[in-house]
């Protein structure tokens, strides 16, 4: 059996291509972006014959719309989902024979209420396990992503599923989530993505904890927040996500039709922070094109907003374009032809932005500016800025009021991307400045050996 990961880095999830024999292979909670799926088949002159959901995801867009339009014959979901397209409905117990494999389904609630997992056996081997977020390396995902009113419940079903969904497995099985370290919809994960139930029974410590009670109390305690598009996306992948190829791509866009297209639309500037700080369109978002591109865009964006793009030769607009499908933005205004010097060129109106290094923002806070933390509180516990105001990037938008409007702000994070984003959005608010990016952020701050606090 080989089984091939598609990670995710930015989103800390991995979908998987397990190949079968015969020629065949099937897919477990793949996600919009199709053709590495595709090109890995290709590749191995395999047919994907299956694709298996494990849960309703709300962090990503899921691909099995997509594959069943280019000829998936077959698409699993658990029958509690109630989705509302073609496929072939599972619950637990359930046993599908698959090329001389043999796939389980196993009730697994917990980070939703119908999730299952999935059990592939084989002639040989281990048992396979699809855990999706019921059982991570190190953890488990989130139990709050449905109602508040349901955290409760589904907190103590995921202690139950912790303890007893897979008590029949041996520790050789193999361990495969499609949550991980970096999701936001996961807790306690570390750095590795697969395991074996072996290692996670002497290591996990959810699995070490043995009373309901003090689980259901604490373990909602440990998430971090939820981006906002969380929130949206399940009724989305329950209903049917819409096929790419119904989808308009943006258009190229002359610098005077981009001008007029930005009245109604949001534009967002994906280059690299240096590049937005030499010279922006006023208003647009900056998000840096990088890991966490689409987790930012989903938390930011505003759902039903037409975007527009300003890209550079750094950063390729079709993987930006895929990016934004991934989190269900389907609106695309256009794209900015011939970037920033184009624009400029055509004598439009463009803002320059600051970013300075440790030295100069240690001058501009003992003269009375603020510094502003956009990091998690995670980060923040960890160490920070002497007097810095926390307000992480997710809530800066509700939390404007907070900042004094008559003092100099110096934004910060752990490198400069996101108080770039931080930035972008007191500026787009009316904030006049002057606003400045602490360039390379904490860490540049660390590596001047300039005091910091903790807690």
């Amino acid at each position: 059996m080989t089984v091939i990961p598609y990670v995710h880095e930015g989103l800390g999830n991995s979908s998987y291509l397990a190949e079968l024999g015969e020629g065949t292979a099937i897919l477990i909670d793949p996600d919009r972006t199709a053709g590495r799926y595709w090109q890995t088949a290709a590749a191995r002159d395999l047919t994907i014959v299956a694709a298996f959901e494990t849960h309703l995801h709300a962090d990503f867009i899921s691909g099995s719309t997509e594959l069943a339009a280019a000829g998936v014959p077959r698409i699993v979901v658990p029958r509690a989902a109630g989705v509302r397209f073609p496929h072939q409905p599972m619950a637990p117990g359930d046993r599908i024979p698959l090329a001389g494999w043999e796939v389980e389904a196993v009730a697994s609630p917990g980070h939703t209420p119908e999730h299952l997992s999935y059990v592939l056996r084989g002639p040989s081997g281990p048992p396979l396990l699809f855990s999706g977020g019921s059982l991570i390396a190190g953890g488990a995902a989130r139990t709050d992503l449905i109602a508040s009113d349901q955290t409760t419940s589904l907190t103590r079903a995921q202690f139950r599923t912790l303890h007893e969904a897979f008590a029949a497995l041996p520790d050789d099985t193999v361990l495969y989530p499609t949550h991980g370290g970096g999701s936001f919809c996961s807790t306690g994960a570390g750095g590795e993505r697969v395991s074996t139930l072996g290692r996670e029974r002497a290591t996990n410590p959810l699995l070490q904890m043995t009373d309901e009670e003090t689980f259901t109390r604490w373990f909602p305690t440990t998430f971090p927040a939820a981006p906002a598009y969380f929130f949206r996306l399940r009724p989305v992948n329950q209903a049917g996500p819409r096929p790419r190829r119904d989808i308009p791509m943006p258009p190229a866009c002359t610098p005077a039709e981009f001008a007029t297209a930005r009245q109604t639309a949001l534009v967002i500037d994906v280059r690299a922070k240096e590049a937005y700080a030499a010279g922006h369109i006023p208003g647009a978002l900056s998000n840096a094109f990088r890991d966490a591109y689409a987790t930012w865009l989903g938390w930011l964006a505003p759902p039903d907003t037409p975007l527009l793009f300003v890209t550079d030769d750094d950063v390729a607009l079709d993987r930006v374009i895929d990016e934004s499908l991934l989190v269900g933005y389907e609106r695309f205004a256009g794209w900015l032809a011939g970037g920033m010097p184009a624009w400029q060129a055509a004598g439009l109106p463009t803002r320059v932005g600051a970013l300075v290094p440790a030295g100069d923002v240690r001058g501009l806070l003992r003269d009375g500016a603020i510094a502003l933390d956009v990091r998690e509180p995670s980060e923040v516990a960890a160490g920070h800025i002497s007097e810095a105001l926390m307000v992480p990037l997710g809530t800066l938008a509700q939390r404007l009021d907070a900042l004094p409007a008559d003092r100099p702000i110096v934004a910060y994070c752990g490198h400069g991307e996101r108080s770039a984003t931080a930035l972008s959005l007191l500026e787009r608010a009316g904030f006049s400045g002057p606003l400045v990016n602490l360039d390379n952020g904490y860490g540049g701050w660390q590596a001047a050996g300039y005091p910091t606090d903790r807690g």
